[in-house]
């Protein structure tokens, strides 16, 4: 096995003869796109295994017997759901008391797949806000085809009908939102404004927008420079308070508090995430942050801490601050949630969840309780959320395995200090697949520079480790996302089924260990990410797990640059690659879409002294015309608004062009998720999985 050679200077004068690809709707690019992803589905349903595999996965998608989440507004539940007979959903609502029986009654508001026939638009959901207190209107989020782009509408929530204009509040088609102020008044971005978009292509301006009256006189409120990310509005219908955040850049943010006299800083770092509930702020640093106490003593805070303070005083610039969690080599800050009297923060201990509330005391102390116990939180992955963040104490528990499926319940926390959290079970998931004879295991590869590396091997028990059991390896590995263990019925029913191997490696770059084993992995070091997972794939080659030939490897969006970089820096060291919606061309993914947003991420290339480290990882670039692939399944959206379907394309295109396996496919919508229902979705996985099977499986 042989690493990544030294690649002579890309010659960036070169004309890209595949830069036509880019062109996202011209009959051109859209008769290239047909010829190969015809082919690629004519030979691949023509496999054994694609329509039991198909019908297996839209079986399990579109189950009767899902767990439907909810969240509570007022004294309902609503909630989203899709099955066969609502492929595109309905947004609906029901009671407590009902949604605590086997089989809830479901009033529904919003009908998408009427909605999308009675107006000839492939309307995919985007959520939903509801007007409080008074609960009797909701802004309705709408995309055409799954882009990000989307639009909102007025529902009256008394009547079931659409809120005409000019007394409708409506945004046209565009990146961005509207936001409730209160029931005459809503803040809008757009990235259609005026003013115009950021670079990345987000919105720059944030208005006032008054019932009844015309978009263009609603008043500006802030405005961010055009080198930004974007601007964005949170409104707490509760308390009044209205916060900007000005997104800089990914990992620089200002939080901004809007008063009467306008945009007030909250003095936090920019590379911090700044919470903000009733009266208090909590700060998760991303960087050390030295702080002078009111006394002026120093104090230095650890990368990865998450302190709180009142907001009054950090305002004011008078901030004692309080550490609820420090980070050590082994854990990491995973999420935060507020209840009416507490914080509740989840945290990863070897990559295994931990669950914390803490609790405000006399004098600005807080006491803090472990609920990893009492919530019998095991192997699983657990998030929690509350119920009603300003006026209950309750959170929404779910937890999930490899091998469990979902379960639902409601946490009843104390309100006071000494907290103490009944349970109540309210929904179980069925099993989707057989797991009878499956294990699940947690293993530590050594990187290239003697990092232990930590990842999930799923498969049958006492599996022999002679190197014959095709096994798929999956990773991400930026933007600091955890992989952490998560029921998944696809996985089961179209691999894991198969007597077959699914490993999951929490490599650098991700968040399984917090900051640090993000920032590893930033700009130039973005190789280390790369090293990490084929560290993996050797190790389980090496353990006998499995072997090269029956080894393949899947990863989507960062995750697809992840294993570009396996197919053109690793390529003896994997028997077949999944790619979907990619990053491959780290030359010019700047310019394309929200491409820009991520230079935090990656670097420059129009800086020549970044470019020399984004040329080592770029798989567009990268390519060695002397040196074999693996056979390739390339798989985006034409409606993919985020990361550019150029992409893939232009990746097929260069590997067709010296002669290499490749199959390549498009889904016509779906947006950067690829897909928009649960018939498009089957077909989306089962095209990879049916690849994998043919090239691993024999």
């Amino acid at each position: 096995m042989t690493d990544a050679p030294a690649q002579p200077p890309h010659d960036r004068t070169a004309t890209d003869p595949h830069r036509w690809l880019e062109e996202v709707e011209s009959g051109a690019a859209l008769d290239w796109v047909t010829l190969r992803g015809t082919a690629a589905e004519d030979r691949l349903r023509a496999h054994h295994l694609f329509a039991p595999v198909h019908a297996g996965l839209r079986e399990a998608l579109e189950a009767a017997d899902r767990i439907p989440l909810v969240s509570q507004v007022g004294d309902h539940l609503y909630g989203f759901w899709t099955d066969a007979e609502h492929p595109r959903g309905v947004w609906r609502r029901t009671s407590w008391e009902s949604y605590r029986t086997e089989d809830p009654t479901w009033e529904v508001l919003v009908d998408v797949d009427a909605l999308a026939r009675d107006e000839d638009t492939p309307w995919v959901w985007q959520g939903a806000s509801v007007l409080r207190p008074t609960h009797d209107r909701a802004l309705v989020h709408l995309s055409r085809g799954g882009a990000d782009a989307g639009t909102t509408r007025e529902l009256d929530l008394t009547t079931g009908r659409w809120v005409p204009a000019p007394e409708g509040f409506a945004k046209a088609e565009a990146k961005g939102r509207l936001v409730w102020r209160d029931r005459d008044h809503v803040y809008l971005t757009s990235a259609a404004d005026p003013t115009g978009a950021t670079r990345s292509g987000y919105p720059r301006s944030a208005r006032l927008w008054e019932r009844g009256t015309a978009v263009e006189q609603a008043e500006v409120v802030h405005t961010v420079d055009k080198s930004d990310l974007g601007l964005f509005v949170e409104h707490d219908q509760h308390t009044g308070l209205t916060l900007l955040r000005r997104a800089i850049a990914f990992y620089a943010e200002e939080t901004l508090v809007l008063g009467d006299d306008g945009p007030v800083r909250v003095p936090v770092p920019v590379s911090a995430d700044a919470s903000v509930h009733q009266k208090h702020v909590a700060v998760r640093l991303r960087e050390d942050w030295t702080t002078s106490s009111v006394d002026r003593q120093e104090t230095t805070w650890a990368q990865g801490s998450l302190l709180v303070a009142p907001l009054a005083d950090v305002v004011a610039g008078r901030a004692e601050w309080v550490a609820v969690f420090v980070p050590d080599e082994r854990s990491a800050l995973v999420d935060l949630t507020w209840t009416a009297s507490h914080l509740v923060t989840s945290a990863l201990v070897d990559v295994r969840h931990t669950v914390r509330v803490h609790s405000p005391g006399p004098e600005g102390t807080w006491s803090s309780e472990d609920l990893t116990a009492s919530l019998d939180v095991g192997l699983r992955t657990v998030s929690v959320s509350a119920v009603d963040a300003h006026t209950s104490d309750d959170l929404w528990l779910v937890t999930t395995g490899f091998l469990q499926p979902m379960e639902l319940s409601v946490a009843h926390l104390g309100a006071d200090a000494s907290v103490t959290a009944l349970v109540e079970p309210l929904k179980a998931a069925p099993a989707r697949f057989d797991a009878s004879g499956l294990e699940v295991s947690q293993h530590w590869a050594t990187s290239a520079d003697g990092t232990r590396v930590p990842y999930w091997q799923v498969g049958p028990a006492g599996l022999p480790l002679d190197g014959s059991t095709p096994t798929v390896l999956h990773g991400y590995g930026g933007f600091e996302h955890a992989l952490t263990p998560a029921y998944d019925p696809i996985v089961g029913r179209a691999w894991l089924a198969h007597g077959h191997v699914h490993v999951v490696a929490g490599i650098r770059g991700g968040g399984e260990f917090g900051p640090r084993w993000h920032r590893a992995a930033l700009g130039p070091e973005r190789h280390r990410a790369y090293e990490d997972f084929v560290a993996v794939a050797r190790d389980l080659v090496a353990r006998g797990v499995t072997s090269v030939e029956r080894l393949g490897c899947t990863g989507r969006s960062n995750g697809g640059l992840l294993v570009g970089n396996m197919l053109t820096g690793y390529p003896e060291d994997f028997g077949a690659v999944v790619c979907q919606v990619p990053l491959l061309d780290m030359e010019r993914y700047h310019l394309l879409l929200a491409g820009a947003s991520w230079m935090a991420e990656y670097g420059d290339p129009d800086d020549p002294e970044q470019w020399e480290w984004l040329r080592t990882y770029s798989p567009y670039q990268h390519l060695d015309p002397q040196r074999p692939t693996p056979p390739v399944y390339l798989a985006t959206s034409t409606r993919d608004d985020r990361v550019h379907p150029g992409h893939a394309r232009k990746m097929a295109a260069l590997l067709e062009e010296h002669g290499r396996d490749v199959t390549y496919w498009e889904n016509t919508e779906g947006g950067h998720g690829g897909a928009s229902t649960a018939e498009q979705w089957a077909t989306w996985h089962a095209l990879a999985w049916t690849f994998l099977h043919e090239r691993l499986a024999g």
